[in-house]
């Protein structure tokens, strides 16, 4: 039988702005029932695609077309409900013609997003429009849903609430997310824009990553064939990506480790009782909580809760909007006195909060200025001199943004010139509050291999289960009623830990792997009996053992040419003196960085493999 025609054809799509080319003969067919991810990088035109498919732009070539009687909702990234004087009416007035007299629709949307039928728009936080705007989409049932980062400034209930609803819509889908989690669960096509040409996979989010890279390492190969000058700036971001998606194989070893050593200390704590030696802790205690409680109003916001937090701790915190995340976090940093209780902080702290609200960015200066002070080409980092310019290329800016101005940046560019800000300050202890909200993808990414690289002592604040289950060493979780729970791990461990008692307060949830899908798929069946499995060597391979023995004097080399290079690019005249070296060393370096953490990762993996050997 001959599959459904398509809901909407783009065909041949071009548009430009200032004459430069967002989307290039681009052309896209999307059918019925399909759940679609569109991905790209930070100012790739995904919003703007979002809209041509919404047919809100007019484009400068191609064909739009849309099968009649197809009907289309569109979530944007700040919507904009103005000019109603309830809830109820602004979610009612988006019903179709067909369905106006279906007001119990929106009622029970509402009842669903915990919004109150009579409550002015204007008046609502963050989040409830976020709740209101995702009702306006759902009421009309779509044939076609557009999402625009729907997940952004939602609580992680709200978050498993709208995976449900999802799971169970019927119609097609196509989404843009930085959440990671919420793209695995729920995406069967991933969509890849990149430099105008718009590029399909057929399988979800999931496959995403090893896709782009196995067709990113074959342009690259075929570029060195053609002898081709490729822009420098977009070979050394999208390589960069790649590299640090397999350098984080190793960070990931050594959070599982800080998270053991998390685990065990938790459990020697026995919960609320916690040990006071402070002799033995002395010059790495940072935060200890004694049975400290909050209320406001009569109203129990925290219960007793104690803990320890000690330098290096990575603690995350989560929970639904107004269970009390931010007190906890403003007790625990002494902004906020508890009611009983007591907090007691390490000695010679000295914190950074992330503002996510970009108040340090002054539109006037450029980013050079902004980072370093008038006049200077240098910027301390965590008391280390760094040139601007090799400072800014860990953020993923090219050269020639350094001098503009800040208010070109786009969206993204903006994020991550507060980062660089922000982390560039000497500092013992993050405090990072909704750091994930409005943040791409590669600028999580980012700011993961930041924390990764960070010693010092991070609180967290996050509904962005995957960042969580890729950053912290344990888990703060406070259900909303009074409670706060610590469990050792990420968001996933703790939802494994507590096994059913927070599937109420997570729906959906329980069930999903921390690195995609869910754990729902059918288990493959065990082999018969006659089929034996097939034996595993009991020693290492020949090249296993010389790697084994050769690696350590490669990875001395790598670091002293490593720590050569520093010290070299340290030298304050020598952008001006010799720019050309000054790149070479700088590319150099970067490259030499990748060999030693592919060296160290390699000899990890064979010393892992040789003691289970001997085991």
């Amino acid at each position: 039988m001959a599959p459904p025609p398509p809901l909407l054809t783009l065909r041949d799509i071009s548009l430009g702005f200032g004459g430069h080319p967002l989307l290039d003969g681009l052309s896209l067919t999307i059918g019925p029932g399909e759940r679609l991810c569109l991905v790209g990088r930070n100012g790739s035109g995904k919003s703007t695609l979002l809209k041509v498919i919404a047919g809100l732009i007019d484009t400068d070539a191609g064909t739009r077309a849309l099968q009649p009687d197809v009907t289309v909702a569109y979530l944007p990234q700040d919507p904009d409900l103005t000019g109603f004087e309830t809830a109820l009416g602004c979610v009612a007035a988006t019903l179709p013609p067909a369905h106006a007299d279906e007001g119990h629709r929106a009622e029970i949307l509402l009842d669903a997003l915990r919004i109150p039928y009579d409550r002015a728009p204007a008046t609502l936080s963050g989040g409830e429009t976020r709740r209101l705007a995702l009702a306006r989409a759902l009421v009309g049932d779509p044939d076609i849903l557009l999402l625009d980062e729907p997940t952004n400034h939602l609580d992680l209930p709200t978050i498993g609430w709208l995976e449900e609803t999802m799971a169970a819509f019927r119609g097609a889908v196509v989404t843009i997310s930085h959440d990671r989690a919420f793209l695995r669960r729920l995406t069967q096509a991933t969509l890849w824009l990149d430099r105008g040409r718009l590029r399909r996979l057929d399988e979800g989010f999931g496959a995403f990553e090893d896709w782009a890279d196995a067709i990113i390492a074959q342009e690259e190969a075929e570029w060195a064939r053609q002898d081709k000058l490729i822009a420098r700036e977009t070979v050394w971001s999208r390589q960069g990506i790649s590299a640090r998606r397999k350098r984080n194989q190793g960070r990931l070893r050594r959070l599982y480790a800080l998270r053991e050593d998390r685990t065990q200390r938790i459990q020697r704590a026995g919960g609320v009782k916690l040990e006071t030696d402070t002799g033995e802790t002395s010059g790495k205690l940072v935060i200890e909580a004694e049975v400290i409680t909050k209320a406001y109003d009569g109203r129990t916001v925290l219960k007793p809760f104690s803990t320890r937090i000690l330098r290096g701790d990575r603690v995350g915190i989560v929970g639904p909007n107004g269970a009390g995340k931010t007190t906890l976090l403003r007790l625990l940093t002494g902004t906020l006195e508890p009611d009983a209780g007591r907090v007691r902080l390490g000695a010679n702290l000295t914190p950074t909060t992330l503002d996510q609200h970009r108040s340090i960015l002054d539109g006037d200066k450029t980013v050079w200025d902004l980072l370093a002070d008038a006049g200077a080409d240098r910027i301390n980092v965590r008391g280390q001199s760094r040139h601007v310019v090799s400072y800014l290329r860990d953020f993923l800016f090219d050269d020639a943004q350094a001098r503009s101005p800040v208010n070109s940046l786009s969206g993204g560019e903006r994020n991550r010139l507060v980062l660089a800000k922000a982390l560039a300050r000497p500092t013992n202890m993050l405090i990072l509050d909704e750091p994930t909200n409005d943040l791409d993808m590669e600028t999580l990414d980012l700011l993961e291999e930041m924390l990764a690289d960070y010693d010092g002592t991070l609180l967290l604040v996050s509904h962005d289960r995957d960042f969580l289950d890729r950053v912290v060493t344990s888990t703060i979780v406070l259900p909303g009623d009074g409670r706060a729970v610590e469990y050792a791990g990420g968001f996933s461990d703790a939802l494994a830990q507590a096994g059913g008692a927070l599937e109420a307060l997570f729906p959906g949830m329980l069930g999903a792997s921390p690195r995609g899908g869910t754990t729902s798929a059918p288990a493959k069946p065990k082999a018969a009996p006659s089929e034996k499995p097939k034996p595993r060597s009991a020693k290492l391979s020949y090249k296993q053992q010389r790697a084994l023995e050769q690696l350590p004097a490669r990875i001395d080399a790598l670091h002293a040419e490593v720590a050569g290079l520093e010290t070299e690019l340290a030298d304050p005249i020598l952008f001006t003196r010799d720019p050309n070296g000054f790149q070479a060393r700088t590319d150099r370096l970067e490259a030499a960085r990748a060999e030693l953490t592919a060296a160290e990762d390699e000899y990890l993996e064979v010393e892992i493999l040789r003691e289970e050997l001997e085991r």
